[in-house]
């Protein structure tokens, strides 16, 4: 009998969608958020994601920092389609051993993030876990986006640049607790940049870089040389190490980034490659998969 670490998660993935209905266009599972037209100026998101003890932190981390991520990876989610979080849900399934001041520090972590970002705590759920088994912890959340400037990973065309914000690598050193949403940058790249797809980058390039040519119907070309890598980390680790959080994307090749550094002082903003027809791409290998 096949299991999942036979398929992988995004074969799994295409296997659990094709199960169940499908909104409009838009409305589905395939972005890093779903984009739902109420009518009106703003366009709303939707997302939920997840964090398991074991997988995206240890016990002994410090809980705040941990309670900033969980909140921090949602937003980071918005940003990547020009958008904003707003209203948050948690629901908590924990050991009964589970101490009381880990979980208030938890809390006041997400309490930092929600209040940096402009969003608060709408409510949420609380359950057990047997004893010995890893905490869960879930977070939903709704955000907006101003009608015409939602990013999709599905707009990319052969001939458009592939750019990347910020350094990649470093995640297992703890730059996965510490890092800040690009919201703002995701909002200027959307009104500014003319970007025909983009995602932030949570399971590594390797992973993502695919992820994001195969819904725009296109391959890739990666000059990996041009790869900004964190301190201390080489072209391997900033492909592979994952949990980077910065915003991946692709735009016309005549677009005039000039106005980024004033924008944005400190910050990189880097060309990495471009996008070809589908035939002519090129494969990655590494990154993060949950079942592989």
């Amino acid at each position: 009998m096949r299991t999942l670490a036979d398929i992988g998660e995004d074969a799994l993935i295409a296997r659990l969608v094709a199960l169940a209905p499908a909104g409009e266009a838009g409305e589905g599972p395939g972005d890093d958020c779903a984009v739902v037209d109420e009518g009106g100026e703003m366009l709303r998101l939707l997302k939920t994601d997840a964090l398991v003890e074991g997988v995206h932190f240890l016990r002994e981390a410090d809980a705040r920092a941990v309670g900033w991520k969980a909140v921090a990876r949602v937003i980071s989610d918005f940003a990547a389609m020009g958008g904003v979080g707003e209203r948050f849900l948690v629901t908590l399934a924990l050991p009964g051993t589970m101490e009381i001041a880990w979980i208030e520090d938890f809390y006041r972590g997400m309490g930092d993030c929600l209040a940096k970002y402009g969003a608060y705590l709408a409510g949420g759920e609380t359950s057990r876990v047997p004893e010995g088994s890893a905490a869960v912890i879930s977070v939903a959340a709704t955000g907006s986006v101003a009608r015409g400037m939602a990013v999709m990973r599905s707009g990319g065309k052969p001939g458009d640049g592939i750019w990347v914000t910020g350094r990649l690598g470093g995640s297992l050193a703890g730059k996965h607790l510490t890092f800040s949403p690009r919201v703002e940058e995701g909002r200027w790249i959307a009104e500014n940049l003319r970007p025909t797809a983009m995602m932030d980058l949570s399971d590594g390039l390797a992973k993502d870089l695919p992820r994001l040519a195969k819904a725009s119907g296109c391959g890739f070309r990666l000059e990996r040389g041009a790869v900004p890598c964190s301190e201390g980390c080489d072209v391997v680790r900033a492909l592979g190490d994952g949990e980077d959080f910065e915003l991946l994307f692709t735009c016309p090749p005549d677009v005039d980034a000039s106005g980024w550094g004033k924008m944005f002082p400190g910050l990189e903003l880097t060309r990495i490659g471009g996008l070809v027809p589908e035939s002519q791409g090129e494969s990655l290998a590494g990154g993060w998969d949950h079942f592989a």
